[in-house]
């Protein structure tokens, strides 16, 4: 499951489970297809003719940020033109959808996009939001990462269970680390509120980036961030421990550290991050894009780097992906509806 949750009652949710749907698996036949294509000279023309930009959300020394990376620099080698990284960082993605959304849909600007964190900025009417989840066309999903919980070396919290005993008796006390308002680790956080019947107090900033500083400085107790890059080489370097994980399964990256159900709580939550382009993309385009950026993911490149940098690969494509989304997106709304309504 991408994010669940059984709400025992309080001030964050209604009295019910909320339920996202399952990642899909990537299908054979259609990944088969993908690697027989013909070469990408044959399709769209002469497209590209130029460097393409690719839109991130997200400042650099984030997951999100050397995700793209990766694979940019992986697809501009079938494309033969440079595909430029370019960080558009503000207002928890806001500003870089906006300006992808409101791009020629010409195949040269690209973006990546991440759920639920997209669909929440739709559903917050005080955000004001310029675009809507199918104001793009969505090309390939490249990760889906889990969120997790992560502390200082030397903190007295061991487990996700000292945290939240600690938090009954410090209500709204324990400072929590944060990135985008109503994003996947602020969700994770009110999830757990709900269940357990306790209050922090939320930090927010942009990125994960600053938030390691800001843990190992003490201006925050703990950081709810994904179970990935840059949190996990920092756990291998011993510099942060990570606690729990709000996921079905353990975190590869982290074996030894148990889910957040193996210690009682039955929050989990996840964020997707993949290639979007603005809607009306040309279907020559939008075939080509998909079919060179889904052979970069599936290239041994690809999974080694990822693999090395601690960031969990999950490729969707075409309907696959698009369903996903359509699900997550309607999810997301009645998640943020929920919390307007309760607070």
């Amino acid at each position: 499951m991408l994010f669940a949750r059984q709400c025992k009652g309080g001030s964050v949710m209604s009295r019910r489970s909320v339920v996202v749907v399952s990642a899909f698996a990537v299908g054979l036949v259609v990944l088969g297809a993908l690697a027989a294509a013909p070469p990408v000279g044959a399709q769209a023309g002469g497209y590209p003719t130029k460097s393409i930009t690719l839109l991130v959300p997200w400042p650099a020394g984030g997951w999100v940020d050397a995700t793209a990376r990766v694979v940019a620099g992986i697809a501009e080698k079938d494309l033969g033109q440079p595909v430029v990284v370019t960080n558009r960082v503000g207002g928890g993605g806001q500003v870089a959808w906006t300006e992808l959304a409101r791009a020629r849909a010409d195949g040269y600007t690209l973006g990546i996009v991440n759920f639920p964190n997209l669909s929440t900025i739709v559903y917050d009417p005080e955000r004001k939001a310029a675009f809507t989840a199918g104001a793009y066309t969505h090309l390939v999903n490249q990760v889906l990462n889990p969120v997790a919980v992560w502390v200082k070396p030397d903190s007295p919290y061991r487990s996700l269970r000292d945290l939240v005993e600690d938090a009954r008796k410090r209500p709204a006390q324990i400072r929590v680390g944060l990135d985008a308002i109503l994003g996947d680790d602020h969700l994770a956080l009110l999830l757990l509120e709900q269940e357990a019947s306790v209050r922090f107090r939320a930090v927010h900033f942009e990125g994960a980036a600053p938030q390691i500083p800001a843990l190992l400085g003490g201006q925050v107790d703990v950081v709810f961030q994904n179970a990935s890059f840059p949190f996990v080489p920092r756990a291998r370097a011993g510099e942060v421990r990570m606690i729990a994980v709000f996921a079905r399964e353990r975190s590869p990256f982290l074996p030894d550290v148990p889910t957040a159900a193996e210690q009682g709580f039955q929050t989990t939550m996840s964020v997707t991050s993949g290639l979007a382009a603005p809607k009306g993309l040309p279907g020559p385009v939008a075939e080509k894009l998909q079919a060179v950026f889904a052979r970069a993911m599936q290239s041994a490149e690809h999974r080694e780097k990822l693999q090395q940098i601690g960031v969990p690969a999950k490729i969707l494509v075409g309907a696959e992906y698009t369903q996903l989304i359509d699900e997550l997106d309607g999810h997301a709304r009645r998640l943020v509806e929920q919390f307007r309504k309760s607070r």
